[in-house]
């Protein structure tokens, strides 16, 4: 083996270490993206750290507090592009800088205008060496939503469903507990955890009288280091009830719908109605909420399809038949095969003895 080679495969041993480090921040960073950073010497380790929480420090800062002197001739692997700006902690490229580092190997550049690039620049005017892209697509994996929002102003949205073999997610009574099993009930709470916000429709709460909010998630024992997700009803005629099981919890609930004195004197925040668009739009500028998780029935599900508002559906699929007269996961009417929405197959996972798609939109034709 060369050595160039050699030494690629262990910048990306290095560099998958950060990203495992930046995944321990996956529930608690919001809206914080999750970052790892791994400080290497000599081929040894002599620090690491993660991003665990808004306002603490990031995952720089504690790696360069556990190598210490060490850090000073050492390459540091980060996960994110180091921060340029003073937020509510010093910029990190500065840092790194002060602490002598002699190589940064960056995975993913970020895209705020704060930083995009100038966390780069600070660390070559420094004289320190800079690589780029190493893990990359792993790396854009854990921060999809704050890298969207970053770029283009909108949050990355998901579409969770779960269905029967036939497509089907409800008797026709509306009776719907349970077509999957828990191990799929429970896989649901890690992406409402990763998520800033989980939309649903009215008619969602009337008939489930759901909460939506993160009760159990596997590898976390205390819950409360979790920063729930934000739940947004959209009630476009104001029938939200006041004893709804969503509203325990108000200071995390949102409504679009018309403006009701008894939810403001609750704390529940508020907003006209407004196309799909322009609500994911007010969630990324305007609430830094970057990653959005639908819950929802069949027509606000179709209506965030055929307005290309999704950016990954997670379907989960059940291995029984509810028949036809069951409802249907989606209420599109297509008249041609033109007109049909097309998806790419990413992950095909077991859970339970049910199995989870993850899909993303294709432009492809048939």
């Amino acid at each position: 083996m060369s050595e160039l080679n050699q030494n690629s495969q262990q910048d990306q041993a290095w560099m998958q270490r950060a990203i495992e480090l930046a995944r321990l921040g996956q529930y608690s960073t919001k809206p914080n993206p999750n970052v790892g950073c791994v400080i290497v010497k000599d081929g040894q380790l002599v620090g690491e750290g993660f991003h665990p929480k808004a306002g603490q420090p990031h995952a720089e800062v504690f790696a360069m507090r556990q190598a210490g002197e060490q850090a000073r001739g050492a390459t540091a692997y980060v996960t994110l592009e180091p921060c340029a700006h003073y937020g509510r902690t010093p910029p990190c490229a500065k840092g790194l800088v002060e602490a002598g580092i002699a190589k940064v190997i960056v995975a993913c550049p970020d895209p705020n205008p704060l930083v995009a690039g100038k966390g780069v620049q600070i660390l070559k005017d420094a004289g320190i060496a800079v690589e780029m892209g190493i893990c990359e697509q792993d790396a854009a994996q854990l921060n999809r939503g704050f890298l969207k929002a970053m770029a283009n102003g909108m949050p990355y949205v998901r579409l969770k469903v779960a269905s029967s073999l036939d497509g089907r997610t409800a008797m026709a009574s509306g009776e719907s507990k349970w077509i999957t099993g828990s191990e799929a009930r429970q896989d649901v709470q890690h992406w409402r955890a990763i998520s800033g916000v989980v939309i649903t429709g009215i008619e969602t709460v009337l008939a489930d009288d759901c909460q939506l909010n993160v009760r159990q998630l596997n590898g976390v024992a205390d819950i409360n280091t979790v920063v729930q997700p934000k739940r947004l009803v959209l009630d476009r005629q104001g029938r939200l009830p006041l004893n709804a099981k969503i509203l325990q919890q108000p200071e995390t609930v949102m409504v679009m719908g018309p403006f009701r004195q008894e939810l403001a004197d609750l704390g529940v925040l508020q907003f006209a109605v407004q196309p799909l668009k322009d609500v994911l739009q007010t969630l990324s500028t305007q609430h830094q909420i970057y990653d959005v998780l639908v819950e929802a029935g069949a027509t606000l599900s179709t209506a965030f399809l055929q307005e290309w508002l999704v950016d990954e559906m997670i379907s989960y699929v059940a291995p029984t038949f509810l028949g036809q007269t069951a409802r249907a996961m989606f209420n599109a009417e297509f008249d041609r095969m033109a007109e049909q929405l097309r998806f790419k197959l990413i992950d095909l996972t077991q859970v339970g003895n049910d199995v989870r798609l993850r899909l993303i939109p294709s432009q492809e034709t048939v």
